[in-house]
């Protein structure tokens, strides 16, 4: 596995990619990382630094994201987790930019209904952030809920979605 740190308008980030599937996108302050990185070298081995050309169509595509010309990825993805993880992760690829769904929704949609909190704790373990978009999970009521990335940057990315934020970042 290859590793990165990426500068963003959001603060440092922490890459991880495979030859050829990007595994890891963590803020490199995320108290969860440690564990993160844990997870992802028992799965794809010991994370080396080192240039990769999947970190480069990474930070294309995030610059393009930032920028407001981007909404969704074309990477390839290394969505390692349990049955369930995969479930809700895949189902998170498929909520639209500029939209949110509740966690009793995400529930609903991964086959467990009633299972909310599950379905936030998937939510929660989700390693590729931004890309795979777990910030557009909020609660029923509208609250944000949580991220791991800290709540601000949670609503400056649903801001920069919703078309409040495009080309301020840069």
């Amino acid at each position: 596995m290859h590793i990165k740190r990426l500068d963003t308008p959001l603060g440092t980030m922490v890459a991880g990619a495979t030859d050829d599937r990007l595994c890891l996108l963590e803020f490199s302050d995320r108290p969860m990382l440690p564990t993160q990185l844990k997870r992802v070298e028992e799965r794809f081995g010991t994370p080396r630094p080192v240039n990769h050309p999947q970190f480069d169509r990474l930070e294309a595509q995030l610059a393009e994201y930032f920028a407001g010309t981007r909404q969704d990825f074309d990477l390839p993805l290394a969505l390692a987790g349990t049955g369930f993880q995969e479930r809700v992760w895949r189902l998170l690829l498929e909520i639209p930019y500029g939209r949110t769904i509740s966690y009793e929704e995400l529930a609903r949609r991964a086959g467990s209904p009633g299972g909310s909190r599950a379905a936030g704790r998937a939510n929660g373990d989700n390693r590729i952030a931004i890309v795979v978009p777990c910030h557009r999970v909020i609660r029923a009521n509208g609250d944000l809920g949580g991220y791991g990335g800290g709540l601000s940057r949670k609503r400056r990315l649903l801001d920069l979605e919703a078309g409040g934020l495009q080309g301020s970042f840069l």
